[in-house]
């Protein structure tokens, strides 16, 4: 169990051996759903060709899936060499993500406003602002009377922004990350726009739920972000966030059972680690017990007026925001092309890519109508 070889191995949680997962990998035939069950690994295409139809159709367990083996001993990996080459663990799922679900989070998007995208400017910026209004959004609850009292307070002292009006308003910010087949799994290179000068990772819990919206399991993913083009204008928001390379996910779905529940989301711990290849390093922790809005809400304001056929998965919004100065003081963070990023959580296991520029990132070359083409070869449509 080392090197390359083992790196989907490596990846999952702590309790493996227990839970039940789905993911994907690529086989010398082409892309191929799995479920894990207890540790052992079914290829699932013939019971259902894509993730989404196994969810629609609740073929969420391993009955009819070809027999792989014993996880720790397949050659799950990250790399080319690997024999069955992990993937983004969803496939046709609309891509949705929930903005300004925790209060840091809604700070760090005001002060990239008020600073106009400027790195350098952040530091005065946020020094006025945790004065004034830093302890008072951690207690309130969105679309609250005393959000509302504190709107109106912080109008009349012209502190208001649009993205407090997201934080304690009545609707979520919920928006769409990124096209449908272009998210990477673990061991593949994210990238950040070539021409951004201030961005960071956001990791997150995401939820992937099925057509009527009902949360069917979790993972993590990092909603990767360009603080410099959304603080300039938050119309910028799609340039930001939907760029090639740039939305991980995995390592594997962790299916709901008895013994992990949505409950585990939501005191679930998320670590993320930086590794500079200049030999810089940063740690935090992310508890989504601070989450301002419950999951549940934010996947009923998802569905409010919109359907998803395939479903769709949820990031549920980052509690992480890096400050800590990396070059010039009070400049804060930034990448830098080779960073490796790690997200983890106990129950739902590790998700890990080094950083490129989006140019400089494998192209996004499949899309749906290869996907059906080849599942069409495969005989698998049938």
């Amino acid at each position: 169990m080392q090197g390359e070889r083992m790196a989907g191995f490596d990846a999952v949680p702590v309790d493996w051996r227990s839970g039940r997962f789905l993911g994907r990998v690529a086989t010398a035939a082409g892309p191929s759903p799995i479920l894990i069950d207890q540790g052992v690994v079914y290829d699932m295409a013939e019971v259902a060709p894509t993730v989404s139809m196994l969810v629609q159709n609740k073929a969420l367990s391993a009955r009819g899936g070809k027999l792989l083996g014993d996880l720790a001993d397949l050659a799950v990996g990250a790399g080319d060499d690997a024999q069955y080459r992990l993937l983004s663990p969803i496939d046709l799922q609309c891509v949705k993500a929930a903005g300004v679900t925790f209060a840091v989070s809604a700070l760090e998007r005001v002060i990239e406003e008020r600073a106009r995208g400027d790195a350098g400017a952040a530091a005065a910026v946020r020094d006025r602002l945790e004065g004034a209004i830093g302890g008072g959004l951690h207690a309130v609850v969105p679309g609250s009377a005393e959000a509302v009292t504190l709107k109106a307070t912080l109008i009349a002292d012209g502190m208001w922004s649009q993205y407090l009006e997201v934080a304690i308003g009545p609707d979520a910010e919920i928006f769409t990350k990124a096209p449908v087949l272009s998210t990477l799994g673990t061991g593949a290179d994210i990238g950040v726009r070539s021409d951004s000068t201030w961005n960071n990772p956001e990791p997150e819990v995401v939820l992937l739920a099925d057509a009527a919206g009902r949360a069917v399991g979790a993972m993590l993913g990092n909603d990767v972000n360009l603080r410099d083009f959304e603080g300039r204008s938050a119309l910028l928001l799609s340039k930001a966030k939907d760029n090639n390379a740039s939305c991980a996910l995995g390592p594997f779905v962790r299916l709901f059972d008895d013994a992990f529940t949505m409950d585990d989301v939501r005191r679930a711990e998320v670590s993320l680690r930086i590794e500079g290849m200049d030999g810089y390093v940063l740690t935090g922790v992310s508890s989504m017990a601070q989450i301002s809005r419950d999951p549940e809400e934010l996947l009923r304001q998802t569905m409010s007026e919109h359907q998803y056929p395939d479903g769709f998965v949820l990031f549920l919004g980052t509690l992480f925001a890096p400050t800590q100065d990396r070059d010039a003081p009070g400049r804060g963070f930034t990448h830098k092309p080779g960073d490796l990023v790690t997200i983890a959580s106990a129950r739902l296991g590790r998700l890990s890519n080094r950083v490129t520029t989006s140019k400089a990132a494998p192209p996004w070359s499949f899309g749906i109508a290869d996907l059906m083409a080849n599942l069409a070869r495969r005989g698998l449509l049938a």
